[in-house]
């Protein structure tokens, strides 16, 4: 494989030449990929992530007063590991969101379990079994991306995105649900209630 140095790279991709774009992908995507994968995330995250990472080391090096002061390789890497780093928040909101919104419809008091990592566990252990393009809708749905942007981002109709989330929705509500270690805590938790309840009888 070819090499190219950093003023080679970025002078490519100003002229959008595609093959640099191979390049990079070859050379570095392995290293995107190790990083997020250690950090909880899939190949197919490290393939988003990547991707979005070289569209905004583009906008940047369209900017004439853009100037490379570190190595290209250490500039990707920081763009993409701030990338994941805001995926992750953001997941870790709708996690928590997410489940408190179980937890009101089945009107259980559990506010405080639910911000422990077992819960976090059983959300994202049910969240990994639906399907690819049910998982990529709520992902970008919780990034607070309306029905019409997702339609247009992974090129569906408008009215089958939001037949799809809430069929996904729904799917991933029945999968929390029927979690045992979810129905663990509910169980733990209506033993809890009903202790405290004899406790002030007495």
């Amino acid at each position: 494989m070819k090499g190219y140095t950093d003023i080679e790279i970025i002078e490519c991709l100003r002229n959008r030449e595609s093959y640099v774009v191979r390049y990079l992908q070859e050379r570095y995507f392995p290293m995107i990929r190790l990083m997020i994968t250690q950090l909880g995330g899939s190949s197919e995250d490290a393939k988003d992530i990547f991707q979005e990472g070289l569209m905004i080391m583009l906008e940047k090096i369209d900017d004439n007063k853009f100037f490379l002061t570190c190595k290209f390789k250490t500039f990707l890497y920081s763009v993409c590991e701030n990338l994941w780093k805001s995926v992750i928040e953001k997941r870790q909101a709708a996690a928590n969101y997410f489940l408190r919104r179980v937890e009101e419809e089945d009107r259980k008091d559990i506010t405080e379990i639910m911000d422990n990592s077992l819960c976090k566990e059983i959300f994202y252990s049910a969240f990994e079994t639906l399907d690819p393009l049910g998982q990529k809708i709520l992902r970008l749905y919780w990034e607070e991306m309306s029905p019409r942007e997702i339609a247009e981002t992974l090129g569906y109709t408008y009215g089958y995105i939001r037949k799809k989330k809430c069929a996904a929705q729904a799917e991933l509500v029945a999968k929390v649900r029927k979690h045992p270690d979810y129905k663990k805590i509910i169980d733990m938790e209506i033993e809890t209630n009903k202790v405290a309840c004899q406790d002030v009888k007495h």
